[in-house]
Parts: C-alpha cells; structure tokens; sequence
C-alpha cells in the first residue's frame, strides 16, 4: 500500500514560475508531490522545449490551445507532471497506464497535421446533438488532460472563463461543463474511481467568496457545481470542504494587480473532487474513494505572493505600480493512503518524451551547431564548407598555386599591414590577371610597376567618422590624399608605413608648410573637442532640468484619495469598451473589505475631463 500526493496549481504562465524557482525541476521538486497538475500553461506546441516540458525524474503530459481565435492564443494549457523512478516496466500508481488529451474524443479523430477531420464517432453516449467542429472547440483550448492511473482517473482541468455580458463565453462555458459532466458519469457507470483537480473558474458556496452579494449562489454555474456534491444527490465531494466545513476565508485565487493578498481578500475557485467507491474488497456502508482514502487536503498558503510581514503594498515602490512577483494562484494539494501498486506498464504515448516538437527542436539544435562550426572553418580556411550525408563536413575551397602565393606574399604584406586592400582577379590558371587600368601591381621584390590608385578600404574598417589628426598621421608612402605638394616620385616598400611622415616624405615637400599643416590641423581638432563637450554637457543639464520639471508637474497633478490623503496610482483602461487606453487614478492601497480602514478606499478619478464624458 502506498501515499499519494496530489497537488494543483495555477501557475498563470509557466515560463514565469520555472524562472521564479530557477528550473522546471526545482519548481517540480518545491511540491514534493507524486502527481503535479499545472492549469494556464500559456504555451503553445510550437513553444515546446525540453528545458520547458521535461525534467528528470518526471513524466509529462500537456494539452494546449489550437484556437486561432484573436486574444486565445498562447492561452490556457494544462499539463501533468508524474514523479517516476522508471518509465518502462513499472507498477507506479502515479505513472499513467494512459493519457488522453481533451475529454470529448474528438482529438482522437483528427489527424495533427492540420487538425483535419478523419472520421468522427461519438466516444460517449449523449454528444449526438454536437457537431464535430463544437467538440472541437471545446478541446480545442487546452483545458482538459486525463490520466489512468489505474485505480483512479485525474481530470486536470482549467475551466473557461464567462463575464455577464459576454453571452459567447457563457454559451461555450455551458457547453464545456455539460458534455464534462457526461464523461464522468460515463466513467462512474463502468465503476470507475474520478478525481477533478483544477482551476474551474467557479466559487460555489458563499463562504468560498471574499465579497459575496445576497443573490451570490443564484448564479447557474454555482448552482450546477453544488449540484455535483454528493449532500445534493451528486456523485462527487467537495474534498476541501469534507475536510474543513467551516473554515472562512479559504481562498486560493487574488485579483491580479490589486494586492488583494495582503488583507487575503479573494475567492476559492481551485479545487478537488472525489467520486467513487473505495479499493476496500469489502465495501460496506460509509465507504467511498474520499472517506477511506483520502488523509488531508489543504491550500498551500507558502506559495502565495504576499508573504506575512512583507511591507504594505502602498509602501514599497516596486509593488505600488507593478505585479507582485508568483501566480495570483495558491496551490491545493490533497494526501491519498492504501493505494496498492500498478500493474505493470509503460509511459503512455502521450508523454513528452515521444513529442516531435521537443524531439525535432532537440536535433535542431544540434545539427545548428554543426553548421555554425563549419562556417567558422570555412572563413578560416578562405573557402565554403558543405556537411555531407554522413556528417561529415567537407571543404570546398579555392586554392591558389604557392609559386603565385610566394609571388605575391611580400607585396600584400605590405598592404595588409597598411590596412589598403588592391584587388586583382585570379585566373584558372592560377596567375594574376592583367590589371584594370590605373590599378598598381607588384613584382616578387614588391616595387611598383605603375601610378598608384588603390582602393582604400581601411577608412571603412576603422571609425566612420575620422580626426583631422588622422589625415596627416596616416600616410601612404608619406603622401596623404589631400596633399597636393608631394613630389611625383617612385614609392619603396619603406615608404608604406604608419607614424609620423617619413624622411622620403619631409626631402619631396616644404617642411614648413607641413609643420604648418599639423599645428592648424591639431588646433582645430582641439576646438572641436571642446565644442563636442560643451554641446554635451549642455544637452544633459537641459535634459535633467526637463525631467525634474516633469517629476514636479507629476507631483502637482497627482491626486490623493479621499480616504487616506495618499498620492493615487495612475492605471489605464484594459477591458474593451468605449474607455478603453484611457487613464485614470485610483486608492493605491491594497483591496480589501471595506470594512478595513487600512484597505483600499475605493476613490476613482479620470485623468482628463474627456475620459469623464466618455463614460
């Protein structure tokens, strides 16, 4: 007989959370739990990679969206982490002996290149009256894994979300909970055991609300969760509720930028339902999966974002106008006992380990890096590189004759160290071409055999932008470009050199005049240094004297709330609407009761009186 732990966890993207714990297996680990269950993954197949979906030492399985829709992609997901020594021949309870994505049946019978239809069959009795394409939008959303774990199956799941108004989403919420609802009674009928773990998006009692209104469990998708439990002619328990009947301000999820955390000002939506009879032999009255096997269920209040003693949300700048760093999700767990042993199996197909998009990211990398490699051998070796069907990587480079290499060697070596690139042409014969005209050539002993016009490429290579200074410092056979008194003599491979003007240079031009030349030339590069300063540091002191104007005017136009004489918050308008992008002001403290005098006072202000006639 063995324990189980069983924990869920809305982790509100789960790039975030493997951050905030340093790695997937870390974040994993933090649980300490057989069975892990993640609702708004917020990643999309393509996304996959191994660092994101696999971690040693755990099964994985995960369902994302496929909608297209616009605002619902990259949205949702859930995923199943199960704590295993071995994924092959093993009789561990947490190893699924199956895994199944969505719970209509319909992803089974769509091929994934695509998501095209194949041929469809209801798998449940019930769903006649939905289309095809309805039962695929309803799994579409990645909101739905199960695993078979033999002695009981996990529903993981992350219910939609429906505001009042919005009579699509209500429609699809109805629809989501009416054709789950006909799975497990489908599965309950075989006597099958069901847990349902997740995010349903639904407060059912009262006690489960922070500011629960008279007509507050009147709405239909309280009524139909109340429905489900078992003090209502149901199947299922409330586990949390079985465990703790009374307990107040149980909640597991806080409004997202409000701070509600801190006076623990939320709802319980996160939960976990038990149905079936228990793994007794002999079952006799009383006995059920939850009464007999189930040990504790619990909120794991270590995992909330406000940590007690943390300084008040309105006194710490970093969380007064941003995110609180976590999920606005508080984990659940629930302690199973006497769960015997598997029978033996292996990981199912759904696994991870088998997904294309991880396996295909994986070689990707690799083979990227063997590309990578090779082009670095191919600029090192002059030539371009091809990789052969072997791996091999074979070079294919152009190789010129070491009588034309040696021929050559002491004239561009002196223009290499020039930084003046003259190009010439090769033939198949492997011998220069015959120059275009103007174009200067080289003997073996590197004189010149005609006028020198060269490409002068090494002002490219340097700065874009060069000193005056460095016209009269780097010459050409001690020859600038912009001198026009040189004399017209015949350049030795001494003259290519960088510096100062060389004594060849000084004996074909007036010293005086040069002497001259750099004086002016350094002085103007002075003044214009000292203007460049000047502009700078004007540029910043006016910079400076704005942001503190702005700072100030920030300060004046800043109202403060009626309930405490604080400076409000400035926040915009995200909902759509005829408001929306506008900004107003608001309380900067935390949400809370409003019987709490320390909590939010509920004051509101439109920045502009146009925002105020828009409303």
């Amino acid at each position: 007989m063995n324990r189980m732990k069983i924990v869920t966890y809305n982790v509100n993207g789960l790039r975030p959370r493997i951050s905030q714990f340093g790695s997937l297996r870390k974040l994993l680990d933090s649980f300490d739990a057989d069975i892990i269950c993640f609702q708004e993954t917020k990643l999309s197949r393509q996304e996959f990679r191994a660092d994101l979906v696999q971690a040693e030492g755990y099964e994985s399985f995960f369902s994302c969206t496929r909608t297209t829709e616009k605002g619902r992609t990259g949205y949702s997901g859930v995923a199943t982490f199960c704590r295993v020594n071995s994924v092959f021949s093993s009789n561990e309870v947490s190893l699924p002996v199956s895994a199944e994505e969505g719970f209509t049946g319909v992803l089974k019978d769509f091929s994934v290149s695509g998501y095209k239809k194949v041929e469809y069959s209801p798998l449940i009795e019930g769903l006649e009256d939905f289309s095809a394409d309805e039962l695929l939008k309803i799994d579409g959303e990645g909101r739905c894994i199960i695993t078979d774990h033999e002695h009981f199956v996990l529903f993981n799941i992350y219910g939609p979300r429906a505001v009042a108004d919005d009579t699509e989403r209500i429609q699809f919420k109805h629809n989501f909970f009416n054709i789950l609802q006909k799975r497990w009674e489908s599965l309950l009928h075989q006597g099958r055991r069901i847990f349902v773990v997740g995010d349903l998006n639904i407060s059912p009692f009262a006690i489960d609300c922070c500011d629960a209104g008279p007509d507050f469990e009147k709405n239909k998708f309280k009524s139909w969760f109340r429905s489900l439990l078992v003090d209502n002619g149901g199947a299922f328990f409330d586990v949390f509720r079985e465990k703790h009947p009374q307990r107040r301000e149980a909640y597991t999820c806080w409004p997202t930028n409000s701070g509600a955390e801190e006076f623990n000002f939320g709802t319980r939506i996160d939960h976990i339902l038990g149905a079936g009879p228990c793994l007794h032999k002999e079952e006799t009255q009383g006995h059920s999966l939850v009464a007999c096997h189930v040990k504790e269920c619990d909120i794991l209040d270590q995992f909330k974002r406000w940590k007690p003693g943390s300084t008040p949300r309105h006194k710490e700048q970093k969380t007064r106008n941003g995110k609180m760093e976590g999920s606005d999700h508080a984990p659940v767990y629930v302690s199973l006992v006497d769960i015997p042993n598997a029978q033996q199996h292996s990981t199912p197909s759904l696994s991870t380990r088998y997904c294309p998009q991880v396996y295909g990211c994986q070689q990707t990398l690799v083979s990227m890096f063997a590309r990578r490699q090779s082009a670095e051998d191919s600029n090192l070796s002059g030539g371009s590189n091809f990789i052969s069907d072997d791996g091999n990587v074979v070079e294919k480079c152009s190789q010129l004759n070491k009588r034309t290499l040696h021929s050559c060697s002491s004239a561009s070596s002196d223009f290499i160290h020039q930084g003046i690139l003259c190009t010439s042409d090769y033939s198949n014969n492997d011998s220069f071409n015959e120059p275009s005209s103007g174009a200067q050539t080289f003997s073996a002993s590197g004189h010149t055999k005609s006028s020198v016009i060269c490409k002068k490429k090494a002002r490219k290579s340097q700065s874009s932008q060069l000193s005056l200074k460095s016209f009269f410092k780097k010459t050409v056979g001690g020859c600038s470009e912009s001198t026009s008194f040189c004399s017209n003599k015949e350049l030795t491979q001494e003259d290519f050199s960088i510096g100062e003007p060389s004594e060849t240079f000084l004996e074909g031009c007036e010293h005086n005049e040069v002497k001259e030349l750099q004086e002016k030339a350094t002085k103007q590069c002075g003044l214009v240094q000292d203007d460049m300063s000047q502009a700078a540091e004007k540029k910043n002191n006016n910079a400076l004297v704005e942001w503190q104007r702005i700072q100030q005017l920030m300060q004046t136009s800043i109202p403060l709330c009626k309930g405490h004489k604080e400076p409000c918050v400035s926040r915009v308008v995200k909902k759509p609407g005829p408001t929306l992008g506008q900004r107003f002001y608001a309380c900067a403290r935390a949400e809370g009761p409003a019987s709490n005098p320390e909590a939010n006072c509920g004051f509101f202000k439109w920045a502009t009186a146009k925002s105020k006639k828009k409303r």
